[in-house]
């Protein structure tokens, strides 16, 4: 079966409908990658009953694993690139599906780092941005590339949007282990779904122009001494904090504010349908306007945001408004943050090349995990994670600005 996913050509490579048949499957898949990962924040107070390791060790845990999902995207990007991504895509499931097991029956923090920290988290990796935008992006015409970004990005908002109450609606009426449990079985069906994505796509003239007489190496070389490489990566780190604090101490975050914790699912739940919007919009707006400046945008909408939050009082419709406005960018970065480096670099090796800019994103993912769970044992609450949390969003919508990038071409109306 792995030596079909390599050596087999994609059956419906010709054509529009053929292109977009790739940009659904990666969506799909996509929707269950991340509808795991953006779910298991609302594991984190369960598990603290469980095993009573305490709500600082189980975030490190989750810490763990934002940084090695960031570690893995450009080593199976590089994979995928060199066997395509089929075979990736299947070790992920099984991966993904044992550590999501395995969570049911450890009870010791280093047990805890291997099933969610490691396993989870790798096999999550496997199937994710950097190997399905990768993968779908040597399929569609580069005229296309951001919409089609923007499509995939929305699956994986929508899982979130899916999975975080149907986690919920599962923990209250069986108990976390159960829905735990489901989440495994559901991670299995992405392996059939790399039928779709197996083999490696004979390039276009344009794209075999592009890489021609460029190997992997020194195309890394060319991009770690670009400025505009560096500028996204610290856009990214700083998105992935924000994103890895919030959907692991969300649920926390509600029961310090003595409400519900449907009002936790329901916010997460939200964030994911408001993105599916935001996904597409960014990349239908990535043909039209500056990437740089549309994540520059994103990133001081979310300083706002954040900032009038503390402001406002600790009351479900505060959790849900917020919510809303968050989801509109939430993942909705991905798409320009894509687009720019197959701009910057081209398609060849872009799985390798976004995915060191996702290992940036995670090392904030890292911190924003951990310090989160830092924050809530020594103070009580999350004050100043909030604090530094708009201070670098603002500073993110700052360093994307002087990145490289030309205006995109005018579209002409044909008869």
């Amino acid at each position: 079966m792995l030596t079909s996913l390599r050596t087999t050509s994609p059956p419906a490579a010709r054509g529009a409908t053929g292109h977009w048949t790739f940009v659904l499957v990666a969506a799909a898949i996509l929707m269950v990658t991340m509808g795991t990962r953006g779910s298991m924040g609302l594991f984190l107070s369960p598990l603290n009953t469980h095993t009573g390791l305490g709500i600082a060790t189980i975030s490190f845990a989750m810490a763990i694993a934002q940084l090695v999902w960031g570690v893995v995207q450009p080593v199976f990007g590089a994979a995928a690139d060199r066997w395509g991504p089929g075979r990736v895509i299947v070790l992920g499931a099984v991966m993904l599906a044992a550590g999501s097991a395995l969570t049911t029956q450890v009870t010791s923090e280093w047990g805890l780092i291997f099933a969610i920290g490691i396993l989870s988290a790798a096999g999550a990796g496997a199937g994710s941005f950097s190997i399905l935008i990768g993968a779908t992006a040597k399929h569609i015409p580069a005229e296309r590339r951001s919409f089609a970004g923007g499509v995939i990005n929305a699956g994986g908002s929508m899982g979130q949007f899916v999975f975080a109450p149907l986690n919920q609606a599962v923990m209250s009426a069986f108990g976390w282990m159960h829905a735990m449990w489901m989440m495994a079985a559901i991670a299995l069906t992405t392996a059939p779904m790399a039928w779709w994505l197996r083999g490696q796509p004979r390039p276009p003239a344009s794209a075999a122009a592009e890489s021609a007489g460029i190997t992997l190496r020194q195309q890394l070389k060319i991009a770690l001494r670009d400025r505009s490489y560096w500028c996204l990566h610290a856009g990214f780190f700083t998105c992935g904090f924000h994103i890895a604090f919030l959907v692991t101490h969300m649920p926390g975050e509600v029961s310090l504010c003595g409400l519900d914790a449907n009002v936790a699912s329901a916010s997460l739940a939200i964030i994911g349908l408001a993105n599916v919007a935001g996904s597409l919009a960014a990349g239908a707006l990535g043909n039209r306007v500056r990437m740089k400046t549309i994540l520059s945008w994103m990133y001081a909408s979310r300083a706002i945001a954040v900032l009038l939050y503390l402001a406002a009082p600790k009351v479900p419709l505060t959790f849900y408004v917020f919510a809303a406005v968050l989801g509109a960018t939430w993942l909705a970065t991905v798409p320009p943050t894509a687009g720019l480096t197959a701009k910057l670099f081209g398609t060849r090796y872009l799985a390798t090349l976004f995915g060191l800019t996702l290992f940036s994103h995670q090392v904030g993912g890292f911190f924003g995990a951990w310090l989160g769970g830092v924050a809530v044992t020594v103070t009580g609450d999350y004050s100043w994670m909030w604090w530094a949390d708009a201070a670098l969003a603002l500073a993110a919508a700052l360093v994307n600005l002087p990145i490289r990038e030309e205006r995109p071409a005018p579209r002409v109306a044909t008869a």
